[in-house]
């Protein structure tokens, strides 16, 4: 049910830097791993709330407009290679990770508004989870599982970067190596939009 494609998109996309990982990483900075693993429930409500609502609206409008999927998935490829290009291009600019501690309804109201959330709901999780619930919890509690070990990734990024103890482990590093990979999953998912046209 759940495909392999999905997962890869789901991991690519949550790991791109972004407000919510951007929060994780000052909170790893600023409190340290264990301390911040209080944020991730509010991550994983936030992105809950947003992508299911997103979702609804998709799926209520695709009855009445049938190539709204494929628009949103066309877009949602095109939004993608723009994040991987702008990643790409800002990979030598510091970032500020020097921001006050992170509350929870803080990391809940940035992931909410977050337009991931968009992206998620449009063109990665499959448009039949909009219209069966099976699909639809299947694809949520696959979602929900993977949000865990990537907040924690982002923390112990902050944690690390914080410490200056691994030198390849630098923002330049991740945002080249994040766009490569984002281009990379922006060709089957245009090829598949097209398809369907």
């Amino acid at each position: 049910m759940i495909s392999w494609f999905f997962i890869g998109l789901v991991i690519t996309i949550l790991l791109t830097p972004g407000p919510t990982n951007t929060l994780l990483a000052s909170s790893g900075i600023q409190v340290g791993i264990r301390k911040s693993f209080r944020l991730i429930p509010a991550e994983a409500l936030g992105y809950l709330i947003s992508i299911t609502l997103w979702g609804a609206l998709i799926g209520t409008v695709s009855t009445h407009l049938p190539l709204l999927p494929t628009i949103l998935k066309l877009f949602s490829a095109s939004y993608i290679i723009f994040l991987a290009i702008k990643l790409w291009r800002t990979a030598k600019v510091e970032q500020s990770f020097n921001q006050p501690t992170i509350r929870a309804s803080e990391l809940f109201l940035a992931t909410l508004l977050n337009p991931k959330a968009l992206l998620f709901a449009s063109a990665i999780f499959p448009t039949i989870a909009w219209v069966k619930a099976d699909y639809y919890v299947a694809h949520m509690l696959a979602f929900l599982c993977l949000i865990v070990p990537i907040a924690f990734f982002w923390t112990f990024i902050g944690s690390v970067l914080a410490k200056n103890k691994i030198s390849w482990l630098n923002q330049y590093n991740l945002q080249k190596t994040a766009s490569i990979v984002l281009l990379s999953f922006s060709i089957p998912l245009s090829y598949s939009a097209l398809l369907s046209l």
